[in-house]
């Protein structure tokens, strides 16, 4: 994703052009400078405005920073829920959740430094935007996991966070790494090693009880990734 030419533009922007605009920005400056050694004048001159001008829009630089971290953290949410809810197929839901994440961090913005990497993790709205993303993620994965493995509640978030754990931090390391791995390759690598160990949980089935996940078909080492009811 290329990210966009935050310079003037000549003339009166409509609003949410000039706020998406002044979104760009701030984005760039705070990734390259970080929180607090980010000004509203540097904010305005990327922009190519006047600092009134983005006063007008954001009464101060956390709130312009919280509106950045809410549009990204949206954005990732986005991306998963579309992932789980998109097919049947578990095995695909989990290469397609620990994607999300490579994709998110490899992005040519960077917004997953503002999220994961951020210098105000210690400050509450921050953090609670983080965790609460993270947290929404691990439960609509954990919704899957539950209804198809029959595991309680508890059991099944803590492997939801399992799964979103391991696919940011793999991530962060593959992008820190250099990219040594082709990134397709890397997201292969993970979801082998997740979807492995998923899988050994047992299935339910309404009518005989819980079997284990590989008495059904030859398939994938007897699980049919494909049915609704595989994890």
């Amino acid at each position: 994703m290329t990210a966009p030419d935050t310079r003037a533009r000549g003339g009166r922007l409509p609003r949410t052009e000039r706020r998406a605009q002044l979104l760009a920005a701030a984005q760039e400056v705070f990734v390259s400078r970080g929180y607090h050694a980010a000004a509203m004048d540097d904010i305005a001159d990327r922009a190519g405005v006047s600092k009134p001008v983005v006063y007008q829009h954001f009464p101060g630089k956390m709130d312009l920073y919280l509106a950045i971290l809410d549009q990204h953290t949206a954005e990732l949410l986005d991306d998963v829920r579309q992932v789980l809810e998109g097919t049947t197929d578990n095995k695909a839901r989990v290469r397609g959740t620990i994607n999300a994440y490579f994709e998110f961090v490899d992005r040519d913005d960077a917004p997953f430094r503002l999220v994961f990497e951020s210098d105000l993790t210690n400050t509450g709205a921050v953090r609670e935007r983080v965790e609460s993303v993270e947290r929404i993620i691990a439960h609509a994965i954990a919704d899957v996991i539950a209804e198809d493995a029959g595991l309680h509640r508890a059991q099944a978030e803590l492997l939801g966070a399992a799964l979103t754990g391991m696919a940011q931090v793999t991530a962060r390391s593959w992008l820190q790494s250099g990219r040594t791995i082709e990134r397709e390759a890397a997201v292969e690598l993970i979801a082998q090693l997740s979807w492995r160990g998923i899988r050994a949980f047992p299935k339910t089935d309404g009518s005989k009880g819980q079997s284990p996940l590989g008495q059904g078909s030859k398939e994938q080492g007897g699980v049919r990734h494909g049915s609704p009811t595989t994890t």
